[in-house]
């Protein structure tokens, strides 16, 4: 009898640390159509190590090259996704991004929101960057605004939803529809506010990717792979009117997040986020004033 009411307990009240997140009770996805490959994006490097079969793409890096793709359009807000797969095994120093950028239009000085898979070695899980960069931040001397995550399940396994919701208020970062990660605007100098194009790009990072760069890509292990479809890009593109209005990734149409969805971003930051750069104390917070505010 009290191993049936325990069991009964577990049932009716399971554990907030449990191994899934909280339902967010809203999924953004659901609202946006997917586009082919083709209708939104093209090439950008790397043509001969890129597929496409079904609407679904296929990058890999192999010793000769790597390979991107880009938007058609460049975007001055928007909601942007992939359901995305990365290889299992060894992948150390190889990176697979899904991100925004206009570093081809500002060389130098440009901005940058990003996605980003970071190779890990055998039996260790991979790390999901979330990161941004502001007018120039991510040139030169960079200044980052990580937060690295270990997801809630094994992403080689199937394919998950990855999004990025930006909008001239804030970023939210989504997986699987559950807000990681809400970056809001505080100043104009630390939010991207000039248009960007969607990128995705597998590439060899081996100074940096894998436990900053102890681990480097083996390729011995080569082709490393990873397939991305149902791609989502849907918002106020740069040659929109002044009246477009912004997308949500919840059921305000001015933005923000439920209390619902508050809550699930809080349980994953709580038990599935490993860095976040404005706790890390050999940071110089005086660079990313965001973080005192």
């Amino acid at each position: 009898m009290a191993l049936f009411l325990s069991l009964l307990i577990i049932l009716l009240f399971p554990s907030t640390n449990a191994g899934w997140p909280p339902s967010p009770g809203y999924w953004p996805s659901s609202k946006f159509r997917p586009m082919s490959f083709h209708k939104g994006f093209k090439n950008l490097w790397g043509p001969s190590h890129q597929s496409v079969n079904h609407n679904a793409l296929t990058i890999w890096l192999d010793k000769t090259s790597g390979s991107g793709f880009k938007s058609v359009r460049p975007f001055r807000s928007g909601y942007f996704s992939a359901s995305i797969k990365v290889q299992p095994g060894y992948t150390a120093g190889v990176i697979t991004a899904f991100y925004l950028s206009n570093n081809e239009a500002h060389p130098g000085f440009h901005d940058e929101v990003d996605i980003e898979f970071l190779g890990t070695t055998f039996g260790k899980p991979y790390t999901l960057q979330t990161n941004v960069y502001v007018r120039g931040s991510g040139d030169g001397k960079i200044i980052g605004r990580e937060m690295k995550f270990h997801l809630w399940f094994d992403p080689t396994q199937d394919f998950h939803h990855y999004a990025i919701l930006w909008t001239p208020k804030e970023i939210i970062f989504l997986v699987d529809d559950v807000p990681i990660r809400r970056y809001p605007r505080k100043s104009a100098a630390t939010f991207p506010l000039r248009p960007m194009w969607v990128y995705g790009s597998i590439w060899d990072a081996s100074s940096w990717a894998t436990e900053d760069g102890k681990y480097k890509a083996d390729y011995k292990y080569q082709p490393f792979v990873a397939k991305y479809t149902n791609f989502k890009a849907s918002g106020c593109s740069a040659y929109a009117p002044a009246w477009c209005h912004p997308v949500s990734a919840s059921p305000f149409r001015s933005g923000g997040l439920t209390r619902q969805q508050r809550r699930a971003m809080r349980w994953v930051q709580r038990y599935h986020m490993v860095y976040n750069y404005c706790r890390d104390p050999k940071r110089n917070h005086a660079l990313t004033p965001e973080c005192r505010s």
